[in-house]
């Protein structure tokens, strides 16, 4: 009777244990829109499993890549309501909810990559950081560079006025708008899981978006041309839900801000890994790259859109300055 009721015992209590190391341990979900062979995504799953190994096991972070769980508005109202705990997302959707986030990805504001990557480290930036989870209760943990955009097309794009009449393909945001509009093209919003078939098909003759996601999401497949109009200089902001980050305590803070920072970094370098070496790979498969843009008259095109629509510009003349200052 004794050895049985010592084994009940025993069993009891291992189950006891079991149970109460399944409710010491937090599901969370992680959603993007990119695709699993991108940086953005293998470097969400190293983040992922990154914190899983410093909390040994405590927080188990599925990653849900893909627009798995919804486009990019999706996952930002996700993060809201608590239906999603991290995301990676563009500053263009940050800036829905706080308009001053969105001065990122607006044309010809950054230089290069080691301009916006300046920005990021910035007092500017931090302000805005701060403005943004005030107004909305989510914390941007970190920023990676997303990549320059170019424009890809069914006709060579060399000058502004090369764009006049094309329907081309952009989101559906302020910023994104203003290059292609200020050089006479057509706008065309479409969701971005959409945009390989509406080239396909011909329901746009163009579309925007860096080296990296054009080779991603083969949309050189239905593009003839590349062309390299440099007009955006993109990233993407790693967010922490405000549910989710307010249940955090100031450790748990600390270190889930440490690995999405080391994991923005890592994406950074990729993304520029791969970028100096894909308009030699583009070329291999027979697309025709124009690399002599007049970018200067694209600048000066975007300049005079920005004056004639001043309230689609988040910026004061202030945070412009300080902006190109930044060194």
């Amino acid at each position: 009777m004794k050895i049985r009721l010592s084994t009940l015992m025993g069993a009891t209590a291992a189950i006891l244990l079991s149970a109460l190391a399944a409710q010491a341990q937090t599901a969370l979900k992680w959603a993007h829109v990119y695709e699993t062979s991108e940086p953005f995504h293998t470097d969400s799953v190293w983040a992922a499993e990154e914190i899983a190994k410093r909390t040994d096991g405590r927080y188990k972070i599925d990653v849900f890549p893909a627009s798995q769980l919804g486009k990019e508005a999706d996952i930002n109202q996700g993060l809201k309501i608590g239906t999603v705990d991290i995301i990676i997302s563009g500053s263009s959707f940050a800036a829905r909810d706080y308009k001053p986030i969105g001065v990122t990805y607006f044309p010809y504001i950054f230089r290069d990559p080691s301009h916006l990557i300046a920005y990021t480290k910035s007092d500017i930036f931090k302000r805005l950081a701060k403005g943004y989870e005030d107004k909305t209760g989510n914390h941007i943990a970190a920023v990676s560079y997303y990549g320059t955009r170019h424009t890809t097309s069914n006709k060579p794009i060399a000058a502004c006025a090369d764009m006049a009449g094309l329907k081309m393909r952009v989101p559906d945001v302020p910023a994104y708008l203003a290059m292609p509009r200020a050089c006479g093209a057509n706008t065309t919003p479409i969701a971005f899981a959409e945009v390989y078939l509406a080239l396909q098909n011909g329901t746009v003759d163009a579309q925007e978006n860096p080296l990296t996601t054009i080779q991603a999401k083969k949309f050189y497949e239905v593009q003839k041309y590349i062309n390299l109009t440099g007009h955006i200089t993109d990233s993407l902001l790693g967010i922490i839900g405000g549910p989710l980050w307010k249940k955090l305590n100031a450790a748990d803070q600390k270190m889930f801000s440490e690995v999405l920072a080391a994991a923005a970094a890592g994406c950074t370098a990729d993304i520029e890994k791969n970028e100096r070496e894909l308009v030699a790979w583009f070329e291999k498969q027979g697309n025709i790259v124009t690399k002599d843009v007049n970018v200067a008259a694209m600048q000066k095109a975007t300049a005079a859109y920005y004056d004639a629509n001043p309230k689609e510009v988040p910026w004061s003349k202030d945070v412009w300055n300080r902006l190109q200052a930044l060194k």
